[in-house]
């Protein structure tokens, strides 16, 4: 199956280069190209996608209020991953809140470009661990928000188990793997944390993690 991937960035040359990048790879089609948040909310309307690549600051509509508006506005939208740089730790945390699945830098190596819209179309793991931990946790530090619900204390051991290591963006076959129990036992487990805690998805868990401290100084 293909993954259609919209690009949204209102520099040409960007766009021009992830498109070459998404388009070399057999699974992976660019089905549109958008300059800003409006434009990109007009071109979801008329173009099936299933990944977005959504840059931050842009004109006229920027990435954040571009993916509240996407995610809120269709009953199966697309996973939208937003590309960001360390400067704007705020949008980032903003856009995870708005809806988006995961976050990139947008200096990452394009293998790992092409990792993260394959993760985030499965709907599998966070993507780019390493960079969601430092920048939540700087985040965090300076009195970030609360995600709402959060029933954690009523996790078993094991679910608990399960919500640190998606905090620590392993996947579900790598979580299977550390704990030496089957894929589907993980994703019954990840289902049950999700609807313990009242997360709208693993994104959401990572969130929880750091607002309520269970991955402070991990």
């Amino acid at each position: 199956m293909t993954i259609r991937v919209v690009l949204v960035d209102d520099q040409a040359l960007v766009r021009s280069g992830f498109a070459m990048l998404v388009n070399s790879q057999p699974d992976l089609d660019v089905v549109g190209e958008a300059q800003d948040g409006l434009d990109a909310i007009d071109l979801l309307s008329r173009t099936a996608a299933d990944v977005v690549l959504m840059d931050v600051r842009m004109p006229r509509l920027d990435g954040v209020e571009a993916t509240r508006r996407i995610v809120a506005g269709r009953l199966d939208p697309p996973r939208i991953l937003v590309l960001t740089t360390f400067d704007m730790d705020e949008y980032a945390f903003s856009a995870l809140q708005a809806g988006a699945s995961g976050f990139l830098l947008k200096d990452a190596l394009p293998e790992d470009l092409l990792r993260a819209i394959r993760v985030v179309h499965a709907g599998d793991a966070v993507v780019a661990p390493s960079t969601t931990k430092r920048l939540i946790a700087r985040y965090v530090s300076r009195g970030g928000v609360t995600p709402p619900g959060g029933e954690v204390g009523s996790l078993t051991d094991r679910e608990r188990e399960v919500w640190l290591a998606i905090a620590r963006g392993l996947t579900n076959g790598e979580i299977a793997d550390a704990l030496s129990v089957s894929e589907a036992t993980v994703k019954t487990h990840v289902g049950s944390i999700l609807s313990k805690t009242g997360m709208r998805d693993r994104v959401a868990l990572v969130v929880l993690a750091y607002e309520t401290g269970a991955l402070v100084g991990d």
